[in-house]
């Protein structure tokens, strides 16, 4: 059986069985040594953002049958797509795709700050009180279906072969739920892991209140995009015990940590100036973080 059927037939199999995984290792990762104390019960939140989550891969397995594996096996059969059109080694193939598929995730995600009307859907992921590895699964299903419709064009243009979408969404997944996680790494690992990968550390300064912070650090997976684009910020202002994180105006546990109102929440008048284009100059930081990592 070829490697492209195998995953094929069992692609659902596969993703969830790393989805669990890597839930179960954060989880008990955040349980034993949690880097922030929580302001929200963990299993009000918990229920509530994996909730969520079973509602966007119903919504997802409806709209979206063959799934971003079945419309690369349809790119391929159509000979559609840039790697389609060069003979390349499968590795090499495999790592460019896994690459691009990534840097068109990190321009989304800037699409989703920049654009009002977006972020009104992504303000959701943002208005979580807490971070931790739920908060990494927690968006709206309206901002899933635009995320899926955007992938499918991804998929069509790049030409990815099979397993390289299998791998890509398996990477995304698990390195969201990894740079949301309640955790802290040592300082050298951080930095280490922070010269690829996205940290802990690193994302969470994306989860601050503070406008200029949150518009900040909008890579998943590998961290350079930010660096390249010149969105890339080592710590929050006020280190990592004392940032707020969420939205400003947000910040009733009874609108923003239930179900109810998250599905409600794009819908209600946006007091927040959260985009993009609200994004004002830098200012001299007033409190030093300790412990940083540039």
């Amino acid at each position: 059986m070829a490697w492209s059927e195998f995953i094929m037939n069992h692609e659902s199999t596969i993703r969830l069985s790393f989805f669990l995984g890597i839930l179960t290792i954060m989880g008990l990762w955040e349980w034993f040594k949690p880097a922030r104390k929580p302001s929200v019960a963990k299993p009000v939140r918990w229920f509530n953002n994996l909730g969520i989550v079973f509602l966007d891969t119903f919504l997802l397995r409806i709209l979206f049958p063959a799934a971003a594996v079945g419309l690369a096996a349809l790119a391929d059969q159509q000979n559609a797509g840039l790697l389609n059109h060069f003979e390349l080694p499968l590795l090499w193939s495999v790592l460019l795709a896994v690459v691009l598929l990534d840097l068109v995730i990190y321009l989304q995600h800037v699409m989703f700050h920049a654009v009002p009307l977006l972020w009104r859907l992504h303000q959701v992921h943002h208005a979580d009180l807490d971070y931790d590895v739920t908060t990494g699964t927690r968006f709206h299903p309206i901002e899933i279906i635009i995320s899926m419709g955007i992938k499918a064009g991804a998929i069509f243009l790049i030409g990815p072969p099979v397993v390289a979408v299998v791998i890509f969404e398996i990477v995304l997944n698990a390195c969201a739920m990894f740079n949301h996680g309640n955790v802290r790494l040592p300082l050298g690992v951080d930095k280490i892991i922070r010269a690829i990968l996205v940290t802990p550390d690193m994302h969470r300064v994306h989860h601050s209140t503070i406008i200029n912070e949150a518009n900040s650090n909008f890579g998943f997976s590998l961290s350079v995009w930010d660096r390249i684009f010149g969105t890339y910020k080592a710590q929050p202002q006020l280190g990592h015990l004392d940032m707020e994180i969420g939205v400003s105006y947000a910040r009733d546990a009874k609108q923003v940590a239930w179900l109810p109102g998250m599905l409600w929440m794009p819908f209600k008048k946006n007091k927040g100036r959260y985009d993009v284009s609200h994004r004002a100059p830098e200012k001299p930081m007033s409190k030093k973080p300790v412990n940083t990592v540039e």
